[in-house]
């Protein structure tokens, strides 16, 4: 079994990891990027098909590579596939796909990454997997359901066209849960359920943005970022509650015709879904919008926090996260904000291995 050496082995393939590479490069530095899907931009291209991205193209660039679409256009999720797919084959990154990772130890004074029958030995190893990490999130009585129910998780989740013939109840009632919800109540009777989150106070595709949007960004990144109080208290509940309505807001589903259920469903009675007023609702479908967890016990080091998220100081030299939700501002989840936490990794990356040669 070979074991193949590079200084730095990047894991995760989407925008944290290209941006990662992009710095990297830049400084010339040797690095591979290692990637679970068949092609860049998988991970985008397996969301709903409706999906559009929520901030203008003109803030959804990656270092040294505007978006190419108009500026006050919102990207679908194929767009942003592709561009991610041409920003590595603009910029001749290193990426392995099709490679899952299933194990990272440390070796000696180095890290090994086990692959499979592949293994990558590296000083340095960046750990860019997905913003809210990547493992569905569904309550454990959703095993009560009645089979007949069909019940999809939104990573599952493509078009109306999935779901059986009868009412949807649709769980989590953040921007996602209210999408899906407007989309199927198109064709079936739907309830959305989940505490209400909220909503912006403008229309994000409407003219006022212009001038919202630049404030925004400036509050995202310069306001709200671990240097601030406001930033400091505000990660945890980025991190542990659902963003507020986005694209469609509560009268748009009203206009729907979604029937909006505020309280938390509760649990099972005869193989339907109950809500926290004690109603049993009659529905053939369940759509999960319930978010994901992250998973990190391949990692065998200890960096994660009793939160589940990795600690901000792992105490594990070489080893770097990035891509991660308000890792180090709002901005840091973004498309568009990509680039700024990745320069940062890169910097400290080149600066640690400019020491290793002294």
């Amino acid at each position: 079994m070979n074991t193949e050496r590079i200084e730095t082995v990047i894991i995760g393939g989407g925008q944290a990891g290209l941006s990662t590479g992009y710095h990297l490069a830049r400084r010339g530095r040797p690095f591979l990027i290692l990637d679970g899907n068949a092609r860049v931009g998988d991970n985008w291209r397996g969301h709903w098909d409706s999906l559009r991205l929520y901030s203008p193209a003109r803030y959804d660039g990656l270092p040294g590579m505007p978006f190419p679409a108009p500026a006050w256009s919102f990207p679908t999720k194929d767009e942003v596939a592709a561009y991610l797919a041409a920003y590595a084959a603009e910029f001749d990154l290193p990426v392995r796909t099709g490679v899952h990772v299933d194990r990272l130890v440390r070796h000696g004074d180095r890290y090994l990454v086990v692959a499979g029958e592949e293994r990558y030995e590296a000083d340095n190893v960046v750990v860019a997997t997905g913003t809210f990490g990547r493992a569905p999130r569904v309550p454990d009585f959703a095993a009560g359901l009645a089979p007949e129910i069909r019940q999809l998780h939104s990573s599952e989740y493509r078009n109306p066209a999935q779901l059986a013939e009868g009412p949807v109840l649709v769980v989590g009632a953040s921007h996602s849960g209210a999408d899906v919800a407007y989309e199927v109540a198109a064709a079936h009777r739907t309830y959305l359920c989940g505490r209400d989150t909220g909503q912006i106070p403008f229309a994000i595709e409407g003219r006022m943005a212009h001038a919202i949007f630049p404030l925004l960004w400036q509050m995202w990144t310069r306001v709200l970022n671990l240097r601030t109080p406001v930033g400091r208290k505000m990660r945890g509940h980025v991190r542990a509650h659902g963003g507020p309505l986005l694209r469609v807001k509560r009268a748009d589903l009203a206009a729907a015709g979604v029937e909006r259920v505020t309280d938390r469903m509760t649990g099972i009675r005869d193989g339907k879904p109950v809500v926290g007023d004690g109603r049993v609702l009659d529905v053939a479908n369940v759509v999960w919008c319930t978010g994901f967890r992250q998973d990190f016990s391949w990692i065998e080091l200890p960096v994660v926090g009793e939160d589940g998220w990795p600690l901000d100081e792992p105490g594990v030299p070489g080893l770097y996260f990035t891509g991660l939700a308000f890792q180090r501002a709002f901005s840091s989840m973004l498309v568009g904000g990509a680039g700024r936490d990745a320069d940062l990794v890169a910097r400290s990356i080149a600066a640690r291995s400019v020491v290793a040669m002294v």
